[in-house]
């Protein structure tokens, strides 16, 4: 009797055991989100109206908007540690410090900041930054969202600049990845995220009650554009967006029509998407608080 009472409590003890040793392992701990704090930023919107009906003559008007920084985000669009062309990397050399004061600024006025650092997510696999993203609750969006949109004929002319040719070193390299992550000298830090996916970006977006996005990078006619995450799906998606002209830069060799300077041809494209997409911006705009708005209220 004793030996059978042994043996059932054995087995017993066993089964539980080998049931712990399948159970599933427990989820990891959600990560923390940026609080949300009172604070109204005011932008000044640049876009372009044409002249007169049809004249195909467009001006720059400017315009006010009072944003709240609780409901604003920041994608900083693929501003890698290098690329193939070396006039462009340097040109990201230069830009990226003045980027990283201005999102500094306006992270520190409670603005959410996304890094998009495409390609390069293996690098961020394991950090809090990559997992907050990720852990947001899936929605279905309005429109689908593609992995790249191209230029849409029933919204949009085509580009201002040619670019077969892209780069404009003076002996144009093998067009070859060089790129492994984002730019040092963009800090990743508090509660940043890092997606490269235009749904987690748009999923995260909804459950943090984020409205509004400045979009800042390279390369302005291609993936600021282009990305899931780009312009024109945001556009398409409802989401308030501009460009933060200041902090971008496009890809295009003054060989190449409409042959002009580099920094002209950056500009065109610039006054494109303030046709035909959406508003601009000035990097400053992102930290200029309403005073008064930011509490504390009695």
């Amino acid at each position: 009797m004793n030996v059978c009472i042994r043996l059932l409590v054995s087995c017993t003890l066993g089964v539980c055991f080998g049931a712990a040793l399948f159970a599933a392992e427990p989820e990891p701990a959600r990560e923390a989100n940026r609080p949300k704090v009172p604070g109204d930023l005011r932008l000044v919107l640049r876009e372009r109206r044409e002249t007169a009906q049809g004249s195909g003559r467009y001006e720059a008007v400017e315009r006010e908007a009072i944003w709240k920084a609780s409901e604003t985000a920041i994608i900083i669009c693929d501003v890698w540690d290098d690329i193939y062309c070396k006039l462009a990397a340097q040109r990201i050399g230069v830009m990226a410090p003045v980027m990283n004061r201005a999102v500094s600024a306006a992270r520190e006025r409670g603005v959410m900041v996304i890094h998009a650092p495409s390609g390069t997510m293996d690098v961020y696999a394991d950090t809090p930054y990559r997992r907050r993203m990720q852990q947001a609750k899936p929605v279905e969006p309005p429109v689908p969202i593609a992995g790249w949109c191209y230029v849409d004929p029933d919204r949009e002319p085509p580009l201002p600049l040619d670019v077969s040719n892209p780069c404009d070193d003076p002996v144009p390299p093998e067009r070859v990845r060089r790129y492994n992550r984002e730019h040092p000298a963009l800090d990743i830090v508090a509660f940043d995220g890092v997606s490269d996916d235009g749904k987690e970006i748009y999923n995260f977006c909804r459950q943090e009650g984020i409205k509004n996005i400045a979009i800042m990078g390279v390369h302005t006619n291609m993936c600021v554009l282009g990305r899931s995450f780009g312009i024109r799906q945001l556009t398409r998606l409802g989401i308030n967006v501009v460009l933060v002209r200041d902090l971008t830069d496009a890809m295009y060799d003054p060989r190449q029509p409409p042959y002009v300077s580099h920094a002209r041809g950056a500009e065109l494209v610039v006054e494109h998407i303030e046709i035909y997409w959406c508003p601009s911006i000035l990097g400053r705009d992102l930290s200029a608080i309403v005073p008064g708005s930011d509490g504390p209220k009695e």
